[in-house]
């Protein structure tokens, strides 16, 4: 080729539009792809920060979820700890009740054994003085020789004797024997031991059905009274009978 002859780009292009090689030269490829490099680069750049903002926005979703487990756990530890407290408080009022308890209870014992102190000097001094002067618990003087199996009982069946004969001076009409008998009975209050001994006798028979069995003949003898006339058991009326 001349210098003088123009240049044609037909003479490197084939039917296919490719670059032809001339007297076996050859093409340069990087001018042909430097277009698309540049479009793989910014399709890549492009892809990146998408992933980019993906993993920023993951981020910032896990943080917030975090944050708000955070917050929910932070009001169940407050939640927690006002109920501890209130329980502290709560079991420190029952301590404080239990103590009060204790004390009242400790009062109430101290008074109570004071009170069965008390009861006993009586009832020795009471049995005392019958043993020094047994016509002292009686309205009248009796014989010593028939000592009472309990404290006042000459003078709580002297009462009673008293009390049954006013009752029969009333029904008769005879004012003046029932206005003296009424007048001793003012007087001298029973202490009702003879009461006292007479229901747990009739407590013990109908405990036990009213058979004299192993219990109720031990009892019997505590209490130092008879269940036989001769060779006869008594029935439990009878002994009420001949004892109360």
């Amino acid at each position: 080729m001349s210098s003088n002859q123009a240049f044609s780009m037909e003479e490197f292009m084939q039917s296919d539009g490719t670059l032809s090689q001339k007297n076996n030269e050859p093409v340069d490829e990087t001018m042909c792809t430097a277009e698309n490099s540049e479009e793989i680069v910014a399709l890549e750049e492009s892809t990146e920060l998408e992933v980019q903002k993906a993993v920023v926005e993951e981020l910032a979703a896990d943080k917030a979820e975090m944050h708000e487990r955070l917050i929910s756990k932070d009001d169940q530890i407050n939640r927690l700890i006002k109920e501890l407290s209130d329980t502290k408080e709560e079991l420190a009022k029952k301590n404080s009740e239990i103590y009060s308890i204790k004390s009242s209870l400790e009062k109430v014992k101290a008074k109570a054994s004071a009170l069965e102190g008390q009861v006993s000097s009586l009832l020795a001094r009471e049995i005392d003085t019958q043993e020094r002067n047994p016509n002292a618990l009686a309205l009248l003087d009796r014989d010593i020789d028939l000592p009472d199996r309990f404290p006042g009982e000459t003078r709580d069946f002297v009462l009673e004797v008293i009390k049954e004969a006013r009752d029969q001076a009333e029904e008769q009409g005879r004012i003046r024997k029932a206005q003296v008998l009424e007048g001793v009975l003012v007087a001298n209050e029973p202490n009702g031991n003879l009461a006292q001994k007479r229901d747990f006798i009739v407590k013990l028979f109908n405990d036990n059905g009213n058979i004299l069995n192993g219990p109720v003949l031990d009892e019997l003898k505590k209490l130092g009274i008879a269940h036989k006339h001769g060779e006869e058991y008594l029935l439990p009326a009878e002994i009420i009978q001949r004892n109360y």
